[in-house]
């Protein structure tokens, strides 16, 4: 029993900050309009291109993840997962209470938005450095056989954030008056992520480094060829002999791969035979989670938005539509993370991205109908949830499993951060602004749709490990 402390406690850490991070980004998505409207909304402007310029905010705050998951994913690699993980989710949690008290444009005129800008960059930083960081540790603390179910924690906080996010949001949109919301009720669900931060603090202040990178680090010295076990063990997909991602796996990969999780500290990404390994890995993994992060996007966070300006839905309607999906997304992700643990990442991952890829018109036809009952778009707005839920699962063990431990947080950082800059930063922008120009409302189900099918050949190019 006292040796499962320590994980219990590591599944909680590693976790609860991605919740911090995830409520954040679902709150500024599900309150969009809002925010166009108080930050992006000068005497005169339109309301379309004020949710352009705020999914454009949202969008930046994406693309500096990938220099956030280099950033601190360098440094945790180097000095350890718990420091970094640390200083990731103080900068999140400050970053986010700080916009629930930012003067908006009424009150400092265009400062406003810079100021906002500013905020969601540093967030950006942040939450591209927490990913890489807290599945390396959940995957790291995980018990053999048990990486696919501890990987999925990950993934179940993100739903939890984003139910989170939803629900607050709601509540607060239907407990006040829509004058009150508007003015000032909106900041109260960013307030809300400072005691959730400092819980995530606490936490994290009193966890242990976690064994394999102590392991890594008590090897370094005697490793002399120091080059070649930078490359060894990255998946690269060359083949069997390669050593892909059963590399990962201390104690359990054959081939050159086996060796990896007592590579020197900070040799892999500075050699060049490192980098050069590590790259097209981190290309794959991002092509291998693209539609979970598109298709996670679309259903889960762009949707309330979609509703309004697209389908003329009030703000209380379109967030509560979003529930059902975040409960479906949030029911499945533990049960896929451990099928995955039986069956292997790739089959599940590939379900989920295949069922997207043929649905997402369906339903999103479904939604536009307005003779559907609720009852039945519920169902199927739970459903779409549920499937992306198949690929959020098993997304965090596959993509530590293909980077040996001392790149892992850097290299699985790096693909999901790339994979949700492109497609999940700019879902809101893409389909806002493809919607306006084209009036064809299908739009987010073929960005979706499409997103999926480039994930379920990436998929079936080079089948992953399963955690033995």
């Amino acid at each position: 029993m006292a040796g499962a402390l320590p994980s219990v406690r590591a599944v909680a850490a590693g976790s609860v900050g991605n919740l911090v991070e995830w409520y954040e980004f679902g709150v500024y998505g599900f309150l969009a309009t809002v925010i166009a409207d108080r930050f992006f909304t000068p005497a005169g402007g339109g309301a379309a291109e004020a949710l352009v310029r705020t999914y454009a905010s949202f969008a930046l705050a994406f693309f500096f993840r990938p220099l956030g998951a280099a950033l601190f994913g360098r440094l945790g690699d180097r000095v350890g997962r718990r420091p970094v993980l640390i200083g990731v989710v103080a900068l999140m949690t400050a970053a986010t209470a700080l916009i629930g008290v930012l003067p908006t444009y009424a009150t400092a005129g265009a400062l406003a938005p810079w100021l906002l800008t500013f905020l969601r960059i540093v967030q950006g930083l942040s939450a591209g450095g927490e990913f890489g960081g807290a599945v390396a540790l959940l995957t790291e603390y995980a018990p053999p056989g048990r990486r696919g179910l501890y990987g999925a924690w990950q993934s179940f906080t993100v739903a939890l954030g984003l139910l989170g996010g939803a629900g607050v949001a709601a509540g607060t949109a239907t407990v006040l008056t829509g004058e009150q919301f508007a003015s000032w009720g909106w900041r109260l669900p960013f307030l809300l992520a400072l005691p959730l931060g400092l819980v995530a603090l606490w936490l994290r202040v009193g966890l242990a480094e976690t064994p394999e990178f102590r392991e890594a680090g008590a090897g370094a010295g005697a490793r002399t060829d120091a080059g070649t076990e930078a490359g060894a063990g990255v998946d690269t997909g060359a083949g069997a002999g390669a050593g892909a991602g059963a590399g990962a796996e201390a104690g359990t990969g054959t081939g050159a791969g086996a060796t990896t999780a007592s590579a020197p500290v900070g040799t892999e990404v500075s050699h060049p035979a490192g980098t050069r390994a590590l790259l097209p890995v981190v290309l794959l993994g991002a092509a291998r989670v693209m539609g979970w992060a598109a298709a996670g996007y679309t259903f889960l966070v762009v949707l309330p938005s979609y509703l309004q300006t697209s389908l003329h839905t009030d703000v209380r309607h379109a967030l509560l539509a979003s529930v059902p999906a975040d409960l479906g997304f949030a029911a499945a992700i533990l049960p896929a993370g451990l099928l995955s643990d039986r069956v292997g990442r790739r089959p599940v991952m590939l379900a989920g991205a295949a069922l997207v890829t043929a649905l997402a018109v369906p339903l999103l036809n479904l939604l536009q109908d307005d003779g559907a009952p609720a009852a039945v778009k519920g169902v199927a707005t739970f459903a779409a949830g549920a499937v992306v839920g198949l690929m959020a699962g098993p997304g965090p063990a596959l993509l530590a499993e293909m980077f040996p431990v001392r790149v892992r947080w850097t290299g699985l950082g790096l693909a999901y951060s790339l994979s949700n800059a492109v497609f999940s930063g700019c879902a809101g922008l893409i389909i806002t602004e493809a919607v306006r120009r084209t009036g064809n409302t299908d739009v987010p189900a073929y960005y979706a749709a499409a997103a999926c099918a480039v994930s379920a050949l990436a998929l079936v190019k080079e089948p992953s490990r399963k955690d033995g």
